[in-house]
């Protein structure tokens, strides 16, 4: 199909006779043909609809197309742009191709001159596109903000692309420490609202009394302590976005409060009397299950329908993929340039443990293992036995249990005691037996000593596994993940004694 065969344009000519003339010029070309003689008449229908192309004139009655060019290549970059004049110079023309013009055509010109600047123009305006349209295909690995280039990643991408001009609520869903402040801050900076303001508003951390204030505002002596008028969240977010994050840990009364200010747009301040209208993007977010807490009665049902309209699900670091390795390389060279140091990557069987690991805690976790590694070592590439304990405790059994299971020893063998083997001399007695060395094979594996040293934990907290975890310095999924691998281990070393 002839790319020239549709097309929208705006003339801005000043002269009526010459108007005519090029938009007879264009039609013939197949184009639709909007005609307006004054540069602000220009902008007003760039304000309505944006043009595949702006045939514009340097000299207008009110302004100069070169200040129009200047805007349209900030606010409308899609559009491409020829330039004509009837006083051009090559000092003219080079301007303007430097300001982004695409040609510059000097009065007079005839209709084959235009059309096949035109032409070129829609040519060149079409490799753009095929290009865009290849590129947004490809697996992004930065995105506003993420780092990632897995399926589940680039499936949050393109929805925040979907959603990001839409006033629509999003709900954002994830584990702690997955991103979903940074979600929020995306879906604001990727839509109409850019320029606006982006204000967070996290409900779990502030006190309950206090957070009707916090998104509400409130006036002078509306409580001990309010000595002066204070705007709320949502008088700062007026046009922009306002995100609510841990929306779940909201009190029920003023979740029916923010209902009300979610339908109208209508709020009043703590202590005040008059009504205040803003206009709000609402983005919310929780690392819990909503629908659980919505029939749990903690959550208001009505609520959730009105936040819960464009659901997002960040998925767990552990479930990322290569995304670990990127982000581990990505914090490796920002915290090397904070703390001065020198490392140049990982090792390869560091790698191989950062990526097997579960990472409980996700993208806040993985931080604090890289900035812990920076802090305390100093070398070039970053070894196993820098990762913290934590991090490696599971690789560390992994590899005993395979060796455990490659050995005929049974587990009666290795909870029967040690065997003294051997004798030494003392005044001619050689009876007497040595207590100091053991065969290898008599050593007990560390998977054994570690299932009874946290058993042993369990059983003084009464069975409480958080509690005991928490004396461990782990994580409660750490012991049940544990526990699991003990039994299949056992199990098999039964089968095959």
């Amino acid at each position: 199909m002839d790319i020239t065969s549709s097309f929208s344009a705006l003339l801005v000519e000043d002269s009526m006779s010459l108007g005519a003339l090029y938009t007879e010029y264009l039609r013939a070309d197949g184009a639709k043909v909007t005609h307006v003689n004054h540069g602000e008449d220009a902008l007003n229908e760039l304000k309505q609809w944006q043009p595949d192309l702006l045939v514009l004139d340097i000299k207008l009655p009110d302004m100069s197309g070169m200040d129009i060019l200047d805007i349209v290549q900030k606010q409308y970059p899609d559009i491409t742009v020829i330039m004509i004049t009837a006083h051009g110079t090559i000092g003219l023309a080079v301007d303007a191709m430097r300001a982004g013009a695409f040609d510059f055509l000097v009065k007079p010109f005839d209709a084959k001159r235009l059309s096949i600047t035109v032409r070129n123009a829609l040519k060149q305006r079409h490799l753009v596109n095929l290009v865009a349209k290849y590129e947004s295909s490809l697996p992004k690995p930065h995105y506003l903000g993420f780092i990632g280039e897995s399926l589940a990643m680039q499936t949050v991408y393109k929805t925040i692309d979907c959603v990001a001009n839409s006033k629509a609520s999003v709900f954002i869903v994830g584990e702690s420490g997955t991103g979903k402040e940074v979600c929020a801050d995306a879906i604001h900076h990727a839509g109409s609202r850019r320029d606006e303001a982006f204000v967070a508003l996290n409900c779990a951390s502030i006190p309950k009394d206090l957070i009707e204030s916090e998104i509400f505002g409130h006036t002078k002596g509306a409580f001990t302590g309010a000595i002066a008028h204070r705007d709320g969240a949502a008088t700062r977010a007026h046009k922009g976005t306002l995100f609510l994050d841990e929306i779940c840990e909201m009190d029920l009364e003023l979740q029916s409060k923010l209902l009300r200010f979610i339908q109208t747009g209508v709020f009043q301040r703590v202590g005040g009397t008059k009504e205040e209208k803003v206009d709000v993007r609402f983005v919310s977010a929780t690392n819990r299950t909503p629908w659980d807490e919505v029939k749990s009665g903690r959550f208001r049902e009505d609520l959730f329908y009105r936040l819960h309209v464009i659901p997002i699900e960040l998925p767990p670091l552990r479930m990322r993929g290569n995304d670990i390795s990127l982000l581990a390389n990505k914090l490796l060279k920002e915290y090397n340039k904070e703390e001065g140091k020198q490392f140049k990557g990982f090792s390869a069987e560091t790698k191989q443990c950062l990526k097997n690991y579960q990472w409980p805690g996700n993208v806040r976790q993985l931080q604090n293992v890289i900035r812990q590694v920076v802090v305390l070592n100093d070398a070039e590439t970053v070894e196993f036995d820098m990762l913290p304990m934590q991090v490696t405790a599971d690789t560390n059994v992994k590899h005993i249990a395979a060796k455990v299971q490659s050995s005929p020893t049974t587990l009666a063998d290795v909870n029967s005691p040690p065997v003294v083997k051997g004798t030494v001399e003392v005044e001619g007695d050689f009876s007497k037996p040595v207590a100091t060395q053991t065969a290898p094979a008599d050593i007990v594996p560390l998977w054994i000593t570690e299932k009874q040293t946290i058993e042993d934990a369990i059983a003084f907290c009464g069975g409480n596994v958080p509690k005991a975890a928490a004396l461990l310095d782990i994580s409660a999924s750490t012991i049940y993940r544990k526990r699991q691998s003990w039994e299949e281990l056992e199990t098999s070393l039964t089968q095959e004694g």
